[in-house]
């Protein structure tokens, strides 16, 4: 026997109350997103493979779900991520000189679960800002980021900091001295990413150079690392040098204007391998992965054609999601047999919810309450009162 109502491995749907719940809580970061400036974006869900790819790494492209096109035969894939959307709309959709502040909230679909926990399809929420590269616009990403966080009903949260450019930098000189082979880069920042010393030091030579990148994943705690970070690195290329003092700037910048409990991670690579400046990431003890994520990514819009500044964060929203707190309480409004009262009915009806109430018409004689109504619209004494059941 066929099982038609099966849904794909890693596949989930919600159903009410939840459901409600999640479309409340994504009106609700739209209008935090609003409030502060961002205009909303609504791109389609699947685009041409390429433009989605953009300017990022190889595990964007093991998670993009790809079909072909019956129309023009080229590969299509459907989004597991919207930077690189929000990228193709700032260099061609919605073009501007000045800087340009753009959100969105809508589906993506993985090609594999992210983890065991994780559905495949999932709500993403974000910002991204166009065309300023100074650190302020970092500063109010990491701020949007932890407002829609707290609107979300998440408390006492850890900010993670890192700069992508430190690892890069260090990347560079050691391809540049011949300590790394360009074959081994993907496994290196794999090992990075996943903090294993031991797989570090196998793909390295010996030299000043390789014990600072092992030791990279180590330069991690609160705000006072920074200062083992230039110890450690101090024999290190300007560059290197340069990107530290950037991450030092940024997490005193943030410090000032956001009230969360900063951690430092010299070596956070997490993303989709297009960051190339300061990142951030936002955790939670009850949660086991990131809630939010971002960072910037200046120059990834030279596919389109127009290289610009940009930096930004996402959120999974279902991950956030808190059952239970968003349905409102309905009120059953029961078939009236009597057809002089239906007319009164249907105002007092039509009254209720313009004034914002949930109601719920009986459609049959002697039909029950639905489930989630704790009210009655009643005929009492000549006029209709709302009764608690």
């Amino acid at each position: 026997m066929k099982t038609y109502w099966r849904l794909p491995k890693g596949v989930d749907e919600l159903l009410p109350p939840r459901a409600w719940d999640l479309e409340l809580l994504r009106r609700r970061v739209l209008d935090v997103f609003d409030l502060w400036g961002f205009d909303y974006i609504d791109p389609p869900l699947i685009e041409y493979l390429d433009a989605l790819l953009v300017g990022s790494g190889e595990d964007l492209d093991l998670q993009t779900l790809k079909v072909v096109d019956q129309i023009s035969g080229r590969q299509l894939g459907v989004r597991a991520d919207m930077t690189s959307q929000a990228v193709r709309v700032d260099a061609h959709s919605a073009v501007t000189d000045g800087v340009q502040r753009l959100c969105y909230a809508g589906p993506v679909v993985f090609a594999n679960p992210v983890s065991a926990q994780t559905s495949r399809v999932q709500l993403k929420a974000g910002v991204e800002i166009f065309g300023a590269p100074s650190i302020e616009a970092d500063v109010e990403v990491v701020g949007l980021m932890l407002e829609a966080l707290r609107v979300a009903q998440i408390h006492t949260p850890v900010l993670l900091l890192g700069h992508m450019g430190i690892y890069r930098e260090l990347v560079a000189e050691l391809l540049r001295t011949g300590d790394l082979l360009a074959d081994n880069q993907a496994q290196l920042f794999n090992s990075v990413q996943r903090k294993a010393e031991s797989d570090i030091r196998e793909l390295l030579g010996a030299g000043a150079l390789c014990d600072m990148m092992v030791a990279l994943p180590t330069l991690m705690g609160d705000p006072d690392v920074l200062t083992e970070a230039r110890h450690v690195l101090a024999g290190a290329p300007q560059g290197v040098l340069d990107r530290l003092g950037e991450l030092a700037l940024f997490a005193e910048r943030v410090s000032m204007h956001c009230a969360a409990d900063i951690r430092i991670d010299v070596a956070e690579l997490s993303g989709y391998g297009y960051h190339n400046g300061a990142v951030f990431a936002v955790y939670h003890p009850e949660h086991g992965r990131a809630l939010a994520q971002g960072g910037r990514y200046d120059g990834v819009g030279e596919a389109f054609g127009r290289a610009r500044a940009a930096t930004g964060f996402d959120m999974n929203l279902k991950q956030l999601l808190v059952s239970g707190e968003g349905q409102t309480e309905a009120i059953f409004a029961p078939l009236q047999l009597q057809q002089e009262l239906r007319a009164s009915q249907r105002q007092q009806v039509e009254a209720l919810r313009a004034a914002g109430s949930r109601v719920v018409s009986g459609l049959s004689e002697g039909e029950a309450a639905p489930s989630g109504c704790v009210h009655q619209l009643s005929y009492v004494d000549g006029q209709w009162q709302v009764e608690s059941l």
